[in-house]
């Protein structure tokens, strides 16, 4: 006995030693990546429904899309019969206006809130004060960064808000009109609980979607209106003053930054 007690005492010592380390080596990554007591990460809790943190964002770029709703594919969000009583827009209004469950915005920098009176003046009455209907009111455009997520590996089409857009025939052809902007999340969490309003499969009603299900799923057609550039300006804008149907050449030029991405993505881990 007395010829292993050193040997004994030794590994004692040692692994009294070394215990610091290996507690710290014990952290779950997915809960604690850097492994040394709590850290917070910065992260978008005010506008974005996803939990992407700052520092695992390698690549980023800012899209602004626009949802026609009278086109085929986004007819489920349009809602049905002529009214469109229950469709997507006629569900915002009465988040907002009913219920009061919405913050509303004039401006995409959350600076200057709505009143409810405001929003509503906003909603129903064009440019020269005529009444207009819901079905009128067919554009949702909303912004999101498209972003790689090195933490999990993934790329991610992350919303951040959503603005209502009343078009230019509905307000007499005087040009479109921001009605308002709605953070996403606002708008994701809210209509999580709402199952009443639902995204209408109308091939199968017994397969319909609440909101935030058919945004996470993607189940709309989309038209990318303008990406992060120097000049902040819309695709629009940056087509050749000489060309010879410039409304075309925007189309096809968001086509060919929307290929870009699906590039980018598919291309990602090739070697």
């Amino acid at each position: 006995m007395k010829k292993f007690l050193p040997k004994i005492i030794l590994s004692l010592l040692m692994a009294a030693a070394f215990a610091p380390f290996s507690s710290e080596a014990q952290v779950g990554t997915s809960l604690n990546p850097s492994g040394y007591g709590d850290r917070t990460f910065d992260m978008d809790t005010v506008f974005s429904a996803k939990r992407i943190r700052e520092d695992d964002k390698m690549y980023q770029v800012a899209v602004w899309r626009r949802i026609d709703l009278r086109e085929k594919y986004n007819l489920s969000l349009y809602g049905s019969g002529d009214a469109k009583d229950n469709g997507i827009i006629t569900h915002i209004y009465k988040a907002v206006v009913d219920e009061n469950a919405l913050e509303v915005f004039a401006d995409e920098d959350f600076t200057e809130p709505l009143s409810i009176a405001e929003f509503q003046d906003n909603f129903w009455l064009n440019a020269i004060g005529d009444s207009i209907f819901v079905k009128q009111l067919y554009y949702l455009d909303f912004k999101e960064d498209f972003v790689f997520d090195k933490h999990h590996s993934d790329m991610v089409f992350d919303i951040k808000y959503i603005e209502l857009v009343m078009p230019s025939q509905t307000n007499a052809n005087a040009g479109q009109k921001t009605i308002a902007y709605i953070r996403y999340k606002d708008f994701y969490n809210y209509f999580k609980d709402h199952p009443e309003a639902r995204w209408i499969n109308y091939k199968n009603i017994a397969k319909s979607l609440t909101y935030d299900e058919a945004f996470d799923a993607r189940l709309f057609r989309s038209v990318v209106r303008r990406f992060t550039n120097p000049d902040e300006a819309l695709i629009a804008d940056l087509v050749d003053a000489d060309s010879p149907n410039p409304e075309v050449q925007a189309y096809i030029n968001s086509l060919a930054f929307e290929y870009k991405l699906l590039e980018y993505e598919n291309t990602l881990w090739e070697w």
